[in-house]
């Protein structure tokens, strides 16, 4: 299979909502972005499906291996063969294909943060990377925009942690920084036991008007001579915040089930947003 095309079903059977965004792309930059994320579920999958921790960490390593050689014209996959013929064009850095790798193996490691602080480095490795790449293949004049850029990808995986509380507590992992928990009163067993208690709510409250900080941040910072080259971020972040103020609307339930936006729906918002921007 071409290498773009295998990158284009990866993309388009992952079912994220990123996807939607990528349709109103040029050709190139909707060729490169996909082959981003298509890496990036790649090696997310490694994390997720593998149950043996050593087996992960050599896929990593293959993978680690794997971006070397996209940058020394040795690929070998398919998503690194699609990189290495848009790396250049689009200032992709291998360091920042690395970091991600970092964050993913992060998930080896750890499945507590103690605090927002930590889980700020996990974030930024898994997302707020992707973001400042995103921006490259977007494109941009002013440098303000790699901050907006790393901003809303923290916001985007701030959203993911809420939205996948439980789904991640049954796979023995727990996002929510541990003393916030013991702030608001939840324990770990209220969690891993689905206590949709009043005071887990309210924890999620603040998880929740935090990741609307972090979108708000963002776009204070994006530059008005960059909104119309960043409109696929902008996509991604109308349909990320409704994905949040759904959530919210529904009273928090993510203990016990993964809110989400209908196909149809994701288009609309992309097309109202790409209209507007």
């Amino acid at each position: 299979m071409n290498p773009h095309a295998y990158c284009q079903e990866k993309t388009a059977h992952s079912g994220s909502s990123f996807y939607y965004s990528f349709l109103f792309l040029p050709e190139a930059q909707r060729r490169a972005i996909t082959a981003l994320y298509a890496f990036c579920r790649e090696v997310d999958d490694v994390v997720d499906e593998c149950t043996d921790t050593t087996v992960a960490r050599m896929k990593l390593a293959w993978w680690r291996k794997e971006v070397a050689g996209a940058y020394q014209g040795q690929p070998q996959h398919p998503v690194t063969r699609a990189l290495s013929e848009v790396a250049g064009q689009f200032n992709l850095q291998e360091r920042h294909l690395q970091e991600i790798i970092d964050g993913m193996e992060m998930d080896l490691e750890y499945d507590r943060y103690p605090d927002f602080e930590a889980l700020k480095l996990y974030c930024y490795r898994v997302a707020s990377v992707v973001g400042l790449l995103s921006a490259e293949i977007f494109g941009y004049r002013d440098q303000r925009t790699l901050q907006y850029a790393a901003d809303l990808g923290m916001a985007f995986q701030l959203t993911n942690i809420i939205r996948d509380v439980g789904e991640d507590a049954r796979r023995g992992r727990v996002y929510l920084p541990l003393d916030e928990l013991q702030q608001y009163g939840v324990s770990i067993a209220d969690i891993s036991q689905a206590r949709e208690t009043d005071n887990f709510r309210r924890l999620m409250e603040y998880q929740i008007r935090r990741a609307l900080e972090y979108y708000e941040r963002a776009f204070e910072q994006l530059p008005a001579a960059d909104r119309k080259p960043q409109r696929a971020g902008i996509i991604m972040a109308a349909i990320y915040r409704t994905l949040l103020e759904e959530i919210r609307a529904d009273g928090c339930h993510v203990l016990t089930q993964r809110t989400s936006l209908t196909p149809i729906r994701k288009l609309w918002i992309a097309w109202k947003t790409w209209i507007k921007n």
